[in-house]
């Protein structure tokens, strides 16, 4: 008999949260192997050792790598318009997608583009951005965009375009503004369910004078629930829970790393990052050149995003994950390799 497994039933059976905060160790800890009850959704039996998940994803099946999300930037087709200014072009395009979020885990989602989060569409403030949109989905959709631009390209039910039905398309276009760290994201309605079945993405403004060099990395923030009943069942960072416990970020010792963090965590009030072994310059939107705060965690609320800078002093290995135990324990949690 099928049965439906809730947030606490993952946890209770350790099917993803026995990896905890139990730090370096986790991956070589003894593994003890459990079976949990079939979950009627997903159709998905997962195994999981003393200390975290038995198995990986394949990125070649979701089509979609956590870790190269973490470097990859979409320019568009750059051009100049007749003015001088620079005009970038971008294709998205909406489908809906079966992507596994932990091993035999599977999840009906609504991509753009095939992924999830969506592309890293990047500019220079000023640029004009030009982005067609296809909705190749079963369910309207919009792309609404964080920034200043007309009523007629915020993407929203009832204005310009309005919601564009399934085989239809439109063009957004604006100017780039303010520079920041942006999301964007389905507007169309139940909005709630649009946002969490995964379509966003980050929206990466630069300043004109630009920003010193460094590691950058975006990282954003979600949850699934698997179930349907309302409470997520799996958190991560770029969607595959400990992604990156399992296959840690490599970073110079004494490099300047830079995070553009965005929450796009459906159904729960607040998500977080803290950071071990070191402390951060918060930018919150990052719509400053200076920093707000030099701390170790920050709260963010859906759509909450900012930029952390920092450099490690020591090498090894150190955490990083949600403050919020159950989110960790339930997959969203990472590592630094630091290395001279």
């Amino acid at each position: 008999m099928n049965e439906k497994v809730s947030r606490r039933d993952f946890l209770r059976l350790g099917t993803l949260g026995a990896a905890g905060l139990a730090g370096a160790s986790v991956l070589a800890a003894s593994q003890i192997e459990h079976q949990t009850s079939t979950q009627e959704t997903n159709h998905s039996r997962l195994e999981h050792d003393h200390a975290g998940v038995v198995g990986r994803v394949d990125p070649a099946r979701n089509g979609f790598d956590p870790i190269a999300l973490l470097t990859e930037f979409d320019y568009g087709q750059v051009s100049r318009l007749e003015n001088g200014q620079t005009l970038r072009e971008y294709t998205l395009v909406a489908f809906d997608k079966e992507i596994e979020v932990a091993p035999g885990v599977f999840f009906p989602a609504w991509t753009y583009n095939g992924r999830v989060p969506g592309p890293t569409i990047r500019c220079t403030e000023g640029d004009r951005v030009r982005v067609r949109f296809v909705n190749a989905g079963t369910h309207p959709h919009t792309i609404h965009f964080h920034g200043v631009h007309i009523a007629e390209m915020d993407g929203v039910p009832g204005i310009g375009p309005g919601m564009i039905a399934p085989g239809e398309s439109t063009t957004y276009e604006f100017d780039a503004e303010p520079f920041g760290c942006h999301p964007y994201h389905c507007h169309a309605v139940p909005l709630k369910r649009h946002i969490h079945k995964g379509l966003y993405g980050a929206f990466i403004i630069d300043p004109k004078e630009g920003r010193p060099l460094a590691r950058e990395l975006v990282m954003v923030m979600n949850g699934f629930d698997t179930n349907f009943d309302g409470e997520n069942e799996i958190y991560a960072v770029n969607t595959v829970a400990f992604e990156l416990m399992q296959r840690p970020i490599a970073i110079q010792l004494n490099e300047l790393v830079r995070v553009y963090l965005i929450n796009m965590t459906e159904f729960d009030p607040l998500n977080s990052f803290h950071l071990h072994g070191g402390f951060f310059w918060w930018y919150p939107t990052g719509t400053s050149l200076e920093p707000s705060e030099y701390t170790d965690i920050v709260m963010l609320t859906q759509g909450q995003r900012g930029i952390l800078e920092f450099r490690y002093k020591f090498p090894g290995k150190y955490m990083f994950h949600a403050h919020q135990s159950e989110f960790a324990e339930l997959g969203w949690m990472g590592f630094f390799e630091v290395t001279p």
